[in-house]
């Protein structure tokens, strides 16, 4: 299969060659694709070397399928032109996800969507992605009635501009800011820009979004979203009202039962969850599982996941691997 990866010279599209490789994606041809800038430079995947082409040069060599991650205004400008040569584009950026003519996609959630007319796919958003995983299997058995979330993102997700910065401030080095302050022992409540109604364009992302992948708008969610000093992965607090009582063991079960679900949930020896343990790793990690207390039919949850792989490149990759799978390609 001839696989296009735009946007490889970047923090998200090198992790995509690095999953594309893991995983035994059946990658005949790769080509990667920059802006002309990168062009000409070599990459290595699988011990083989590959030339940097721009977006121009790749559409002529007609990729079967093409991985973007180059951001919003590159996937409008550039998805259709791929797809008007034959290619089927999985878009990492927020361009297409709430267009209504297309899908947005969490394999473990709603891959059954998917058709062989579905030319452009959206990749979910970061922190959306982690916890639509694990809301479905609960929506399943018992119904959401609501969600409150509170996010702890990592510097990650602003891309290698925000590594930089942290790393500067931690040696003492001023720098270029991706953050309008400081971020090293700092906590910084805005991700994106803030929208009318007083929330981020992040918080209303996750939103629209987890209704859109779950297929069900009577969900009611409510998000603030929180940028701190850590790398590895995003972590979630998220508080989740049901339609129908639980049972906490069987609440457990469920999600230990569930692929792509790691339940580290042992308060007694103090496991539970954190980015230094899903750095790196494809599954979404959940802990500190209990009850609350305040309101009936409703749980806490610990949610965590390495942002630029579950919640970035290796999504995107699950969703080629499906439509391989069911010969959609």
């Amino acid at each position: 299969m001839k696989v296009a990866v735009v946007g490889a010279t970047g923090l998200v599209g090198s992790v995509m060659l690095k999953v594309l490789a893991e995983r035994n994606f059946p990658v005949t041809e790769l080509i990667p694709v920059a802006s002309p800038k990168s062009a000409g430079k070599e990459i290595d995947f699988k011990g083989k070397k590959y030339k940097v082409v721009t977006v121009d040069e790749a559409i002529k060599m007609k990729p079967d399928v093409a991985l973007f991650s180059a951001g919003g205004s590159t996937s409008l400008e550039q998805a259709p032109r791929f797809v008007a040569a034959g290619t089927t584009v999985i878009d990492n950026s927020s361009a297409w996800r709430m267009d209504p003519t297309k899908k947005l996609v969490v394999p473990e959630v709603n891959a059954h969507v998917l058709t062989a007319s579905d030319k452009i796919i959206a990749n979910p958003n970061c922190s959306t992605i982690q916890m639509v995983v694990v809301l479905e299997p609960l929506h399943k058995k018992y119904g959401i009635k609501r969600v409150v979330v509170s996010t702890y993102q990592s510097v990650t997700g602003t891309g290698v501009n925000a590594v930089n910065q942290l790393m500067n401030e931690r040696k003492g080095i001023t720098g270029p800011m991706a953050y309008a302050y400081p971020i090293d022992l700092n906590v910084i409540p805005q991700i994106d820009v803030f929208q009318d109604n007083g929330y981020t364009k992040e918080e209303m992302k996750m939103i629209l979004e987890t209704k859109k992948i779950m297929g069900d708008n009577s969900i009611a969610v409510t998000a603030t979203t929180v940028r701190i000093p850590v790398m590895g992965g995003h972590s979630e607090s998220v508080n989740i009202e049901f339609e129908k009582d639980f049972d906490i063991a069987e609440v457990r079960k469920i999600l230990e039962q569930e692929p792509g679900i790691i339940v580290t949930d042992d308060p007694a020896n103090a496991k539970y969850p954190m980015p230094m343990d899903a750095h790196e790793k494809d599954e979404v990690f959940v802990g500190r599982i209990r009850r609350d207390e305040s309101l009936p039919k409703t749980l806490n949850l610990w949610i965590v996941a390495d942002n630029l792989r579950k919640g970035a490149a290796t999504n995107a990759v699950q969703i080629a691997e499906y439509l391989v799978q069911k010969g959609l390609l």
